[in-house]
């Protein structure tokens, strides 16, 4: 009599989970900190600057600056694009379109972070104050 093949149960490929971006969870939290009203985008600011190649800390410090981190702004700007007179679709859509420029414009690209904060703003005191927010953030790029 032959053996019985033993029946064995379907094995299911184990889900490759996603580590979440400590930065992203860094920057949360010192956004949810100041009670920003942005602290839920911290993973769009990190992904939006991965994608432009920007310090990851640059968006998130300009919008504190401007708006308080989406405290006060209007027309979906909370970067003060354009004397905060352009307007956007949504936050979002600002973020994107912001991350572009800096990244890509003529009179950005090819700068460092504090290159395009003097050209984002020529006041001699503004790179200083974004800078100084960033490394609250995160003394490391």
């Amino acid at each position: 009599m032959p053996k019985p093949i033993p029946v064995t149960q379907p094995q299911t490929p184990s889900a490759v989970v996603a580590q979440p971006d400590p930065r992203a969870a860094r920057l949360s939290r010192f956004l949810a900190k100041l009670h920003c009203p942005v602290a839920n985008l911290a993973n769009e600011f990190v992904a939006v600057a991965d994608k432009n190649h920007l310090d990851w800390r640059l968006l998130p410090s300009i919008s504190i600056i401007e708006s308080g981190g989406g405290k006060a702004f209007r027309n979906n700007n909370i970067f003060g694009w354009g004397k905060g007179d352009l307007k956007f679709s949504s936050i979002k859509a600002g973020l994107q379109e912001v991350a572009s420029k800096l990244s890509r414009g003529a009179r950005y690209k090819n700068r460092d972070s504090v290159g395009k904060l003097h050209v984002y703003n020529p006041d001699e005191e503004y790179a200083a104050r974004v800078v100084d927010v960033m490394n609250r953030i995160s003394p490391e790029s």
